[in-house]
């Protein structure tokens, strides 16, 4: 088994910022792509921004310049810094993963969310 565990969400004024952190832990092998979703109630969850292995990054057009996603490999951890927050950043953020546990299966795992919240 693999687990997801964020921290860093919280509430911030607009033009603020924060870190989210995302760590993995359990039977992993290896962890390939790892990523940032986010999610409003009623919503469908939509690609904040994602990473590969290997560091190359992608991003939704309503957070490049503001947002950066990295890792850490050695500590199979995943981070979002959100930099210059609007009102319209507020959601339950999620951590995704691709996994390889140390029996050789592959899983897509999910953290169980954290809420952001800009406002004044």
């Amino acid at each position: 088994q693999v687990q997801l565990v964020e921290s860093g969400g919280g509430l911030v004024q607009p033009g603020g910022s924060l870190r989210l952190s995302c760590a993995a832990s359990g039977s992993i092998l290896s962890i390939n792509a790892m990523g940032w979703y986010r999610q409003a109630p009623g919503k469908q969850r939509e690609l904040v921004a994602g990473i590969t292995k290997d560091g190359s990054t992608n991003y939704a057009d309503s957070v490049k310049g503001r947002f950066t996603i990295s890792r850490d490999n050695a500590k199979n951890t995943v981070y979002l810094q959100m930099n210059s927050l609007k009102p319209e950043d507020t959601f339950v953020y999620y951590c995704n993963a691709d996994a390889v546990t140390s029996r050789y299966r592959y899983l897509e795992v999910w953290g169980q969310g954290t809420l952001v919240t800009v406002s004044s």
